[in-house]
């Protein structure tokens, strides 16, 4: 229980009715999930608008509504907040309520298009290897210390959030690594949260569907870095050309991080192998089980960030030499005639670039390279037919074929990707809807020492069509098939 004046943000009331002294059992910004004695915050939101759900919340026992705008009827009973911005004000809220959590931490942020889930669980990884407690924010999954916490977005709402921050500070941790979404820097889903340090990866072509232009997107990515206090770090990939952008008008300190350039942290590639990475970080030679150039990003912004946070430089390179592919990330099977089998997370062009860039510069090319890829439905339009594209000119096979189509028709998708397909790679290109049997064909195609690359659903464990989500793993599917090849 709270006080309801000790939890709301003053500067940003515009008015009160009623008694603000009032003790509030909990808040809440889904009226369906209102208990009495609670707080409502009605946010407007992308899809639909907390305000026309007050009545509701107030039936079902809401001690107090905090709104933009208030209804024309407005019970006595009920005590009033109007604000200037609600979702800030709920950010802000949420973080008085559970006493602050992210002022008792280091928290540190990672944002960019490509690599946030891999470079948080490397920290989260490290960090535990080290010695300390830390907590994981993540898409794969959220951890306070070592217990699992299912997670189902990208960034959580802010309740949750701080809920799962103070959750970290009973159980000792000192440390947080979160993944902070453009969509949450957009709708102030970490308002409220105290940073200690930021990382930016990358920018490239993602979520168009809902920031509608790459300069909006870019904003959203930047406003995260306009909002850190003088007493964080923020750590930029120099390399891509955004990340000097992200430095403008930040209070924080400034560092870069580059593979082609010089930066206060510098990486060089010696060997690129399936077997790992033979990487020169700040003059020290290492061998990483991690694959591809792209990872080597991960690693060194993971090394810049722990020595920011005054890691000794020669234990942080040892241990993260120790460390394993992230779940979904470029994990590879091999199976039967030598051949491998590749499962990994890239759903954006950049990530699919990436990955397939990284198989070609390491493969010899007495092989065929077989990709299975699809894009997700109701997701952004725009970066299906370049993603198969870029699938179709960098591998010897594709078979396109459905993601996660949810209420979009499979094959109204597939026809989207095959508009980006060149005349000249069209011979090269199946299309096969059902995608158990498009890997299935991508296995039977195979001959000895032969890639199968399977894209875009890497760690999750189902298939999402018409609202429903069912099991499906490429892992295991990969596994099985490659099982009973002869």
């Amino acid at each position: 229980m709270k006080k309801l004046s000790k939890i709301v943000p003053q500067h940003l009331v515009l008015e009160s009715r009623g008694d603000t002294n009032i003790m509030v059992s909990s808040l809440q910004f889904d009226s369906r999930q209102v208990m009495p004695g609670d707080v409502f915050v009605a946010v407007r939101g992308s899809v639909s608008d907390g305000h026309n759900f007050i009545g509701m919340a107030i039936e079902k026992g809401a001690s107090a509504i905090v709104c933009e705008s208030c209804p024309v009827e407005m019970p006595g009973f009920i005590t009033w907040i109007r604000t200037a911005d609600s979702a800030l004000t709920l950010g802000e809220m949420a973080s008085a309520f559970y006493n602050h959590p992210s002022h008792k931490l280091q928290l540190v942020g990672i944002t960019g298009t490509n690599g946030k889930t891999t470079t948080v669980t490397l920290l989260h990884s490290l960090f535990t290897e080290l010695g300390y407690k830390a907590g994981l924010l993540s898409t794969i999954k959220n951890l306070v210390n070592q217990r699992g916490v299912a997670a189902t977005h990208t960034t959580a709402d802010p309740i949750q959030v701080n809920r799962l921050l103070n959750e970290m500070c009973e159980e000792g941790c000192e440390y947080c690594f979160m993944e902070v979404s453009s969509h949450a820097v957009d709708q102030k889903r970490i308002a409220g949260l105290r940073f200690r340090g930021a990382i930016f990866s990358n920018l490239t072509h993602d979520h168009l569907d809902y920031h509608r232009t790459f300069d909006a997107y870019l904003k959203a990515k930047k406003g995260f870095f306009d909002g850190l206090p003088d007493s964080a770090f923020a750590l930029v990939n120099k390399d891509d050309k955004n990340g000097l952008v992200m430095l403008q008008n930040t209070r924080a300190a400034k560092f870069t991080y580059s593979l082609q350039s010089m930066a206060d942290f510098r990486c060089r590639i010696v060997e690129n192998e399936f077997t790992g990475l033979h990487l020169s970080i700040n003059g020290q030679d290492v061998w990483f089980r991690l694959i591809g150039s792209f990872n080597a990003y991960n690693i060194l912004s993971v090394y810049a960030a722990a020595v920011l946070l005054g890691q000794e430089s020669f234990r942080v390179l040892t241990l993260l030499s120790r460390t394993g592919p992230v779940e979904g990330r470029f994990n590879y099977i091999n199976g039967p005639g030598n051949i491998t089998a590749i499962i990994d997370y890239a759903h954006t062009p950049d990530a699919l670039k990436n990955v397939l860039e990284t198989i070609n510069d390491i493969r010899h090319h007495n092989e065929k390279l077989i990709t299975v890829v699809g894009a997700g439905g109701n997701r952004d339009t725009t970066k299906r037919p370049v993603m198969a594209r870029i699938s179709a000119s960098l591998s010897d096979q594709l078979i396109l074929t459905s993601d996660n189509p949810r209420f979009e028709e499979p094959e109204a998708i597939l026809e989207e990707m095959v508009k980006g397909i060149e005349v000249t790679d069209a011979r090269k290109v199946l299309v096969i809807a059902d995608r158990r049997q498009a890997i299935k064909t991508a296995v039977t195609l195979a001959g000895e020492n032969d890639i199968i690359l399977v894209a875009g659903k890497g760690h999750e464990t189902y298939q999402e069509i018409k609202g429903v989500k069912y099991p499906f793993d490429d892992r295991e599917i990969v596994k099985e098939l490659l099982s009973i090849k002869h």
